[in-house]
């Protein structure tokens, strides 16, 4: 399949000008693996986190395969590949019959100066799958690849492609050329459905294709289509399987294995049931076999509950008789220590050669309420009601306590899984699952920890303009701070920072209990979005009425005053001695007839976005009669829905979802205003800076590195900002007190000098800055005095910044800090000397667009500053905005920048301006190669 004569027939090609026999440096491969000398530094970087386990890639229909480049030592492999191929893929792949396949094994193992890659499945490492690319020059190589005929159809091929295509690019391969047989139509649809834009020429017979190595926009959606199908369809596995084999059932209650069949026998699981147990032949009308070997039939999902060491032995008999998913709640594995986890990284090496999905291990189970599925696969006491949320956790015991939860808040969930040790399926695959589930509208999550941050983010930004993700994020505060050593690295080091930078970026609710998780999600689930932040309460007490409004105001809500209208309105239903101001007391005699009078009058209120009912049950009123009486005046308002929360005090409660405290029901509206808010936000365009220069800025980066990383010299920090458009005060960067004096006439006006030394970040804490001197001469005597000083304290200076002096304003500060696991994370706060110690910063990650960027800067304490407080002039918000736009933008698109600081930015009224800056570089983090999952 998509032969190429020149790959199967070339003894060697040169690359980059050199020959293969120049070529050397290749790192260490896996058993049985020599791959060829051919390395490029670009390769080579690439085959480096690559290499060394190569890397496993979900299918469209949710089985896994292993990629990982060819070496000599795959000849045996490859060559029972070609025999196992047809006879037709064979002629389309070598363009005819009679090719010496054990000389084409050779060959394909490793091809003369380009690449090999290999999909493998199985613990004999069987190969299903290979593609190759062979450079013709500097910038073009021809590729090749074929499937074997039984796993034609998965996905395989695209992702082979995409891979190639990523190694290619890192070599410096700008396009790939291929040679297809004009009756192949096959791999040229593959091709075209792959998102490369493709080139077709026709010659005799054959069809000629060209395509670049780096995939198209739409290239990418459609990549990430397949990728998310990939997750759906592994997901689907474990929460609608059409059979489960329970591997550990046990006749005695009480016992994991034991109260999971319980489960699925009574939750009324509707597919094939069947059980392991060597001593029994049926347990709980469950059908039982001695081993996974005698069970008939296949099965889909088989779920393990033997101890440790037996659940491998289990694990090894479902990948031989083709089980597609295991859920595995036995302990003993990545939790039990360093023994543990090598058990944890043996079950997971059993799964990838079988291509199977797993939930676990150490967890708590799986749920489906779908009455067409009845899944409850979990050694839980209780089962949640069915309802349209979907919850995952990573903790077995905070599951269990949230099911319970659940049921008594009457919260319906949609499904349910625990995760446990995360060894292979995560929140990143349920999320992708629940964004296509009909059944879904809510999403909630028990996190402790990421297996990749940056993908989470995506996957949640993307879902979560259609369905609320709300989530409690354990290890808050994990101690200690990240060594940084600039203003904007301190004031994001916290450990938390990154986590909250990336649901507010994506648009999450973070919670703090599981408590209020539920709250949220009742909210979420059950009332329509507000429309703003206005809330109107109505109590029939004083106290509590209070303390809502107190509790709505510190979660930033309004407890706004109710229009002359409201009030005239209520006066007219309620007692005399009734509050008609917001909150309206109906003071202890309102009956629910004066609950649902006050209610309607609210509801049709303009100036009321949500209203709160307080209730605490007084001598003859009781709570039912109210929760009816402010249903029905929520179902008789004819304006916009809004939403109403009802807070009932006391024992008598009803049996409807309600809120047992004013505080609660505060925070959990509060979150809905801010979802809210988000979906509005998002649904508008969130524009980019424009003026950009990458290429000036990657050529500063390649020469920072060059040099051996680090902190950048002065001249090179103005340059990379520039290139983006960053406003930087007019400077010269000098090496005598003389030429300062010169720098200084020719800048003109007031003048800053600062002293420039090897290690000296924070100039001003090292009083190595000199402001306001008025004329040539002040500065040249400034910057002697510079030197001298700091030539006493062991600082050699180098060079002087000559500076003019910006113009008066707030100083505030722009920042980036790169994070390996979260990418750049950029920062806007309250600048100077003490921006660490006002600790005003609102954190993001890059990129931010004008319109996110504004919403940052108007976040900050410090925001009234910038306003004209008391009677000084307002500052240049737009021009603050687009600092932060650009910075960030420049990070996004540079991730060898670990550090860079804007400090002070000046917010002047006419612009804002950088008056000192400082950036630090470091190799960038290897991208995941096109496909590779989760971990």
């Amino acid at each position: 399949m998509l032969p190429t004569t020149s790959a199967v027939r070339s003894a060697s090609f040169r690359v980059h000008g050199r020959t293969t026999a120049q070529q050397a440096g290749v790192p260490t491969a896996p058993t049985g693996v020599v791959p060829d000398a051919t390395q490029t530094r670009g390769r080579q970087r690439w085959r480096m986190s690559f290499v060394a386990t190569g890397i496993d890639v979900a299918l469209r229909d949710g089985e896994s395969v292993h990629v990982r480049p060819a070496g000599i030592g795959d000849v045996p492999r490859l060559l029972a590949f070609l025999e196992g191929l047809s006879e037709e893929a064979r002629y389309f792949r070598f363009f005819g019959g009679g090719t010496d396949l054990a000389a084409s094994a050779r060959r394909l193992a490793a091809p003369a100066g380009g690449l090999a890659l290999l999909a493998t499945t199985g613990a004999d490492e069987r190969v299903v799958g290979h593609a190759m690319y062979v450079p013709i020059d500097a910038r073009t190589a021809e590729a090749a690849f074929a499937v074997a005929g039984d796993w034609e159809g998965h996905g395989m091929a695209t992702t082979l492609l995409a891979d190639l295509a990523e190694a290619a690019a890192a070599d410096g391969i700008e396009h790939l050329t291929a040679s297809v047989l004009a009756a192949n139509h096959k791999m040229l649809e593959v091709i075209r459905q792959s998102g490369f834009t493709v080139e077709v020429r026709a010659v005799a017979g054959e069809l000629e294709l060209t395509f670049p190595t780096t995939l198209s926009a739409e290239g990418r959606r459609r990549f990430e289509e397949r990728r998310r199908d990939a997750a759906v369809a592994a997901v689907t596995h474990v929460l609608r399987p059409s059979s489960v084999l329970v591997v550990g059932a046990s006749r005695r209650r009480g016992t994991v294995g034991g109260e999971l069949l319980h489960n699925l026998v009574a939750g009324g699981y509707t597919g094939r049931l069947v059980a392991v147990n060597p001593r029994a032949r049926e347990i709980q009308g469950v059908v039982t076999y001695p081993s996974v070997a005698d069970v008939p039939g296949d099965i889909e999902l088989a779920v393990i509950t033997v101890p440790a060491t037996a659940a491998l032995t289990a694990a090894r008999q479902c990948a031989a008789k083709g089980v597609r998913a295991l859920l595995v709640i036995s302990a003993g594995f990545g939790e039990a220590g360093d023994e543990g986890a090598a058990l944890q990284r043996e079950l997971l090496a059993i799964c990838r050669a079988a291509g199977m999905r797993m939930v676990g291990p150490n967890c708590l189970g799986v749920v489906n309420t779908d009455p067409a599925v009845a899944l409850d696969a979990t050694f839980s006491p209780g089962a949640p009601p069915a309802g349209r949320v979907g919850f995952a956790s990573q903790s077995g015991a905070f599951g269990i306590a949230a099911i319970d939860l659940a049921r008594r808040r009457g919260i319906g969930l949609s499904s349910f899984v625990s995760l446990g040790d995360k060894a292979d399926l995560s929140g990143n695959d349920l999320l992708q699952f629940w964004e296509t589930d009909p059944a879904t509208d809510v999403v909630m999550l028990y996190l402790e920890s990421f297996g990749n941050p940056r993908r989470f983010a995506e996957l949640a930004r993307r879902l979560t303009p259609a369905k609320p993700v709300l989530v409690v994020k354990g290890g808050r505060t994990a101690a200690g701070r990240r060594a940084a050593s600039s203003h904007t690295g301190a004031l994001v080091a916290a450990a938390d920072t990154s986590v909250d930078a990336l649901f507010r970026h994506a648009g999450v609710i973070r919670c703090e209990t599981v408590a209020e998780l539920f709250d949220t999600a009742a909210v979420l689930s059950h009332e329509p979005l507000p429309a703003g932040s206005r809330v109107a309460v109505v109590t029939n007490v004083g106290g509590p009425g209070i303390l809502c409004a107190d509790a709505c105001e510190a979660n930033g809500l309004d407890v706004a005053p109710l229009s002359d209208a409201t009030r005239n309105t209520l006066r007219r239903s309620l007692s005399a001695e009734a509050s008609v101001s917001n909150p309206v007391d109906l003071i202890a005699s309102a009956t629910a007839e004066h609950f649902r009078d006050a209610m309607s009058a609210v509801l049709q209120d303009p100036g009321v976005d949500a209203v709160i009912s307080v209730f605490v049950r007084p001598l003859s009123t009781r709570a039912d009669e109210v929760h009816r009486a402010v249903c029905a005046a929520a179902a008789a308002h004819d304006g916009a829905a809004k939403p109403v929360l009802e807070v009932f005090l006391g024992d008598d409660t009803p049996q409807a979802p309600h809120f047992s405290g004013v505080e609660e029901a505060a925070r959990a509206l509060a979150h809905a205003v801010a979802y809210a808010d988000h979906r509005r936000a998002r649904a508008l365009p969130d524009t980019a800076p424009s003026g950009l220069d990458p290429d000036g800025a990657a050529a500063v980066v390649a020469g920072g590195l060059a040099d051996g990383a680090g902190w950048l010299a002065a001249d090179r920090v103005e340059a990379l900002l520039r290139s983006y458009g960053v406003p930087l005060a007019a400077s010269r960067t000098v090496a005598t007190p003389h030429a300062v004096r010169r720098a200084a006439a020719q800048i003109g006006g007031s003048i800053a000098v600062k002293a420039v030394a090897p290690g000296l970040v924070h100039k001003t804490d090292a009083g190595a800055v000199r402001l306001g001197l008025r004329t040539p001469a002040a500065a040249a005597r400034a910057a002697h005095e510079l030197r001298d000083r700091l030539s006493a304290l062991g600082v050699t200076v180098t060079a002087f910044l000559v500076q003019a002096m910006a113009p008066a304003g707030p100083e505030l500060l722009v920042g980036v800090v790169g994070d390996r696991d979260f990418g750049p994370l950029v920062a806007v706060g309250a600048g100077g000397t003490a921006a660490e110690l006002i600790g005003d910063v609102q954190v993001r990650l890059a990129p931010v667009g004008l319109e996110e960027a504004a919403g940052m800067v108007g976040a900050l304490r410090c925001f009234p500053l910038l306003e004209g407080f008391r009677g000084a002039p307002k500052a240049d918000v737009a021009a603050v905005a687009d600092v932060v736009a650009r910075v960030s933008a420049l990070a996004a698109a540079h991730p060898q920048i670990a550090e860079l600081d804007c400090n002070p930015l000046i917010a002047g009224q006419d612009g804002a301006v950088v008056v000192d800056a400082r950036v630090r570089l470091e190799p960038a983090p290897e991208p995941r190669p096109y496909g590779a999952l989760d971990r």
